[in-house]
């Protein structure tokens, strides 16, 4: 693949893996602004604007991923580079010092569902905020074919490291990584390189060896529909009917004590909080669907590993099927050891590019685009915003996140630390002509009392566990 081309006076590059899932995401759902991320960050404390703009200013200077452009050529394909900074940029400033908290969130719920110019332009924009309670800070909002969840992170974390030098004449923070470093080596990666052929054999193995099933957080219900509407009653997939795109979202938050006692659990057991997160929500499918023992949801992987990748920017995220076959007589504890393989497997081979993986899938099984055999995506997001700074230690401030409005997929979950307590909120974004809030409910409710009860009783079955929730 070749890495660099001249257009226009630019050197540009083609996409990644990780941003043709979101050019595949537009040809499902037409509607520019569900690539969308939209975001706050609010301190209570007696920040001083002049300091923020600056620090604003340094920060789109210090990190390429702000300035990402998409261009297209001639011939149509759809390219990116670097745009040179802008030292005439103006910072936008809002005061809703006059507003009430549900109003500043109506207003950054509408900023968040305004698409963002696609072609050329600037891929993000930032705002500074000052509200009735006190709190200053920042929105945000950026098309995710730029910056995922761990790259905003990062780049508040930077953002708020410069102000805090500025301000306090602390030490600087050390520079941000290259984001077109980062992108060279994913386009080498992905010209033929040895590792990506490994990677190609082993997905190619993981779905030749049996096909998965489609389990729906509603139950079977489904997946009978479409055997009888294909007149197959062995079919093992669901086409994905999304005729009304709009999403909402329901959130629902974990206490600190419950919190701590599921991190305690995972660290004495070694367990990634994202496999027992698993373990719950497949389990609790199981229960929805007679008792199957064959899962599979969709499962996010940020590919942040190395300090390149963690403090380039960008959008590095992948998402794969995460399978597991767990019978009714093994434990909750071999469940999970169940579901870590299963994921240590995926990190292992996460790089290939997930729509080539798609393509392939319906080819191997004859399924025409559209075709799923998950119902739900997961992503674990462990991080949450930390200020080196001890002058903000222990000084309250807000993160929030806002939806666009629009989903290209029918249910998607994010769990995240709460940032005023650090307790866990379960983030569900959905399509309510697909999915009820009360089903979230149930999902919700559910998948914590199988989690408790087997992290209470991890020699616990599987099917003991079935048949008490």
């Amino acid at each position: 693949m070749e890495e660099v081309r001249i257009h226009e006076g630019k050197e540009i590059y083609p996409l990644t893996a990780a941003q043709r899932i979101f050019l595949y995401t537009l040809q499902t759902c037409p509607h520019k602004q569900v690539l969308n991320i939209g975001t706050s960050m609010l301190i209570g404390n007696d920040i001083e604007f002049d300091y923020l703009r600056e620090a604003i200013k340094r920060t789109y200077e210090r990190n390429e991923a702000l300035r990402i452009q998409i261009t297209k050529t001639p011939e149509g394909a759809t390219y990116q580079y670097v745009a040179p900074v802008n030292t005439e940029q103006e910072i936008e400033y809002a005061d809703f010092s006059e507003k009430t908290q549900a109003e500043v969130d109506e207003i950054l719920r509408g900023w968040t569902a305004i698409p963002l110019d696609q072609y050329d332009k600037p891929l993000n924009r930032m705002v500074m905020l000052n509200t009735a309670d006190n709190y200053r800070g920042i929105y945000f909002v950026v098309n995710h074919m730029t910056l995922d969840s761990a790259g905003i992170f990062a780049m508040l974390t930077d953002l708020v490291e410069i102000y805090c030098s500025l301000k306090y004449g602390l030490e600087y923070p050390k520079a941000m990584q290259s984001y077109i470093k980062a992108l060279k080596k994913d386009l080498a990666y992905e010209s033929d390189s040895p590792q990506r052929k490994k990677d190609a054999l082993y997905w190619h193995q993981y779905y030749m060896q049996s096909e998965p099933i489609f389990t729906d957080v509603q139950g079977t219900a489904r997946l009978q529909e479409e055997r009888k509407e294909m007149n197959n009653p062995n079919l093992r997939a669901v086409r994905m009917k999304q005729t009304d795109l709009s999403a909402d979202h329901e959130v629902f938050h974990l206490e600190p004590q419950p919190t701590r006692e599921l991190l305690d659990y995972c660290e004495s057991n070694r367990v990634p909080m994202v496999c027992l997160l698993i373990m719950g929500i497949r389990t609790y499918l199981s229960k929805q669907n007679n008792f199957e023992k064959d899962i599979s949801i969709k499962s996010t992987v940020a590919r942040r590993a190395t300090v390149l990748e963690k403090k380039s920017g960008g959008t590095r995220v992948h998402f794969f099927p995460c399978r597991s076959i767990v019978e009714e007589n093994q434990t909750f504890k071999e469940g999970i050891q169940v579901v870590q393989q299963s994921q240590n497997e995926i990190f292992k081979h996460a790089n290939y590019d997930p729509v080539a993986l798609l393509g392939e899938l319906q080819e191997l099984y004859g399924y025409e685009p559209g075709f799923t055999h998950e119902c739900m995506s997961l992503t674990y997001q462990p991080l949450s915003f930390r200020s080196k700074d001890e002058r903000l230690k222990g000084v309250d401030y807000k993160c929030k996140w806002y939806p666009n409005g629009m989903a290209g997929q029918a249910l998607y979950l994010t769990v995240m630390h709460n940032s005023y307590d650090q307790g866990l909120d379960f983030y569900f974004e959905y399509q309510p002509s697909m999915v009820s809030k009360q089903q979230l409910q149930d999902m919700y409710y559910y998948m914590c009392k199988i989690i408790f009860l087997g992290v209470q009783n991890e020699e616990m079955t599987v099917g003991e566990i079935l048949r008490t929730v």
